[in-house]
């Protein structure tokens, strides 16, 4: 006689037990298994797993035990309310990145304002922003060529005009091309770094995160390069670390740039940095 088939319930207490799985890892998991919503997954803990579902959610379990992000197992993450597609070729979309698209959705821009996105990944950023005003002409530039495939995938799935660019950072842009904003989450983390060797970032690619001794090395130079790809007026937006805000508040106003402040996340930290070049 075969084993009866097991329940929804069981297997999430199987992944807490066994797997020693956090709960809400355990619910992603089971519902991308599954293909059923979380909404589902309460009302009907009951209903048995079919033995494919019963397979994958195991093998991710035992993969996440080992470390392995969520969103790479699941093949994506959603971000500012769209669903993104993500492999361990890209950084997976974090939230506190999206206090950077906030702050540029809330600046004074033109109706058609053009926007740059450096270092755009999974293409987080500048598929946000382009599907949140229509009317801007977004450009999202990026090194590599397994990033930007992903991104550019995402871009077509979510039927979202953004102008791609494969560039180390501004080097392959058109000469006289400007925008009014430039926005980047760009490599901050010291090499070195002992968080490196911990949780979710032990993953990812070490290229889309470390910049130097001190993790300034990309920040200051899009801070040292931007005034040249900016519109007179035009801002400048910058995530970073959670202790390096006074840094780069201080590249910002030696590359001339005013009403330079720094946004605090949900936490209270300041991880955006920006400013203005004069009119």
């Amino acid at each position: 006689m075969s084993a009866a088939p097991v329940t929804r319930a069981q297997a999430l207490a199987r992944a807490r037990q066994h797997y020693r799985l956090d709960a809400i890892d355990a619910r992603v998991l089971l519902c991308a298994a599954c293909g059923c919503t979380p909404t589902d997954l309460l009302a009907y803990p009951e209903t048995p797993l079919c033995a494919a579902a019963a397979a994958t959610f195991a093998q991710w379990c035992a993969r996440r035990a080992e470390g392995v992000p969520v969103a790479y197992l699941v093949g994506g993450r959603e971000f500012y309310g769209h669903w993104l597609h993500v492999t361990e070729d890209v950084l997976i979309p974090r939230p506190e990145t999206e206090l950077l698209v906030e702050q540029t959705l809330a600046a004074a821009l033109p109706e058609d304002a053009r926007v740059l996105d450096m270092g755009t990944g999974s293409g987080a950023m500048a598929i946000s922003l382009a599907l949140a005003r229509a009317r801007w002409q977004v450009w999202a530039v990026e090194q590599s060529a397994e990033a930007l495939a992903v991104a550019q995938a995402n871009a077509a799935r979510l039927n979202t005009a953004v102008r791609f660019v494969r560039s180390d950072w501004f080097a392959a842009l058109p000469a006289g091309q400007t925008f009014h904003a430039i926005v980047a989450n760009p490599p901050y983390v010291a090499e070195g770094d002992p968080h490196l060797s911990q949780g979710d970032v032990r993953f990812e690619p070490r290229r889309a995160l470390t910049a130097g001794r001190d993790g300034l090395d990309d920040l200051r130079h899009i801070v040292h390069h931007a005034p040249r790809w900016l519109a007179a007026g035009g801002c400048l937006w910058l995530e970073h670390g959670f202790d390096q805000s006074e840094a780069v508040r201080a590249l910002l106003a030696d590359a001339g740039f005013a009403d330079v402040h720094s946004a605090r996340d949900l936490a209270g930290i300041a991880r955006v940095s920006g400013g203005r070049l004069p009119t």
